[in-house]
């Protein structure tokens, strides 16, 4: 503070969006040293930000036979303070929805960038103010997190010939109330024959392909719900079926995991991450899919929503040209799909379009110079910004 050093945050690097990508030189706070997990406790548990998401579960089922209620795809990379502080939702999203949705984060301890430091504690309202700000206007020391029953969870692929038989069968599945999931990922075809080597023996080019993750309770249930549907093949049961090589965990097929499998194959695959809002978000991912397919593949994950089911999807994109890439941005918002663009690195352009007035307020109180991550926050390097054009940062510059 007292030099004018900017200072960018980072837990493990692996966000979408730059969130921990320094625009202004300055330095990175690494918290990869702060990675205790201090104590854990019926339904929640206390950790530090740096603690990959991987050993807060083990720790956590060492002590007490639970876990997270939800994680990020990057679980064995990733840690608890970039997934709170870049991410938004992930495995698990399907039963406990957002990290944004009350009662996800519990509480969160903030240090602020003052010459004489505060160290806050958040709960409730006031967590807005720094969850998904990319350590903008505060750094997170420690984070209370809900946690669920960890299960052995049984990993499943089903195949499908028929796309809308497939995207009926995830919606239906997760709409059941007594079978608990973990995930529900739907892949297009090509995606699973194309781009997923291990699974790729076992099917098509047509295959569309459904990755789940089901409780073991859970799984005479699921077999008599699949076997009700008789276009579902179950193809693949971790535990039960002899492949020539283990696919590993089926969670790291989906997410941004299909997005990191396609471009080891094909290097001009891009994305997006589109909102299929409900109640029409069957409908919209139809209209989508008969417009671009097979320029844009769906992706799917699915997602919960003040308590409905719908659907996010990370479309696999083939990259012509930047303006052929915002013609398919234009094209989903025109459907009424909102976007979250991965190709943007502030907090406005890369989801809401707008200025969160919480988080900027306590930027300028918790932040008064703007040295935490400079240039991610639009309202507070240009509060009149037009968001017609794409936002540049005026003061990056080169590493040194």
């Amino acid at each position: 503070y007292a030099h004018d050093v900017p200072v960018t945050t980072r837990g493990a690097g692996t966000g979408n969006y730059g969130q921990a990508m320094p625009m202004a030189g300055g330095c990175i706070l690494h918290m990869k040293n702060m990675a205790a997990v201090k104590s854990v406790h019926p339904g929640r548990v206390i950790v530090e930000p740096g603690c990959l998401l991987k050993d807060v579960d083990a720790a956590c089922r060492a002590e007490s036979g639970q876990e997270l209620r939800m994680f990020s795809s990057t679980w064995a990379t990733a840690t608890i303070g970039g997934f709170v502080a870049g991410g938004s939702g992930g495995v698990g999203s399907c039963t406990w929805g957002s990290l944004r949705d009350l009662g996800n984060i519990i509480r969160l301890r903030v240090v602020t960038m003052e010459e004489e430091p505060r160290i806050l504690e958040f709960r409730g309202e006031e967590l807005a103010r720094v969850s998904h700000a990319y350590g903008t206007n505060g750094i997170i020391t420690e984070l209370e997190m809900p946690l669920a029953p960890a299960y052995d969870w049984v990993g499943l692929f089903v195949a499908f010939e028929d796309f809308d038989a497939a995207l009926g069968y995830t919606e239906d599945l997760a709409n059941q109330d007594g079978i608990l999931i973990k995930i529900a990922s739907l892949y297009e075809a090509p995606c699973a024959h194309s781009y997923f080597q291990r699974v790729a023996p076992y099917v098509t080019e047509k295959t569309h392909l459904v990755g789940l993750m089901v409780a073991p309770q859970s799984m005479d249930g699921f077999e008599t719900f699949t076997a009700r549907r008789p276009a579902a093949k179950v193809i693949y049961q971790s535990g039960a079926n002899e492949w020539a090589r283990d696919p590993g965990p089926v969670f790291e097929y989906g997410w941004n995991h299909t997005t990191l499998r396609a471009l080891k194959v094909d290097p001009s695959i891009t994305y997006l991450q589109v909102r299929y809002g409900y109640p029409t978000h069957a409908e919209k991912v139809r209209t989508m899919r008969e417009a671009l397919s097979p320029e844009v593949l769906q992706h799917l994950e699915v997602i919960r929503e003040n308590g409905k089911v719908m659907f996010a999807g990370l479309s696999l994109v083939k990259f012509t040209t930047e303006e052929r890439l915002d013609e398919i941005v234009r094209l989903h918002e025109e459907a009424g799909c909102m976007i979250f663009n991965p190709h943007r690195f502030t907090l406005e352009e890369g989801g809401r379009q707008t200025v969160d007035d919480r988080q900027l307020n306590f930027k300028r109180e918790a932040d008064p110079k703007g040295l935490l991550n400079p240039g991610k926050m639009i309202a507070w390097d240009d509060p009149n910004w037009g968001f017609e054009r794409i936002y540049s940062y005026p003061g990056m510059k080169a590493a040194e």
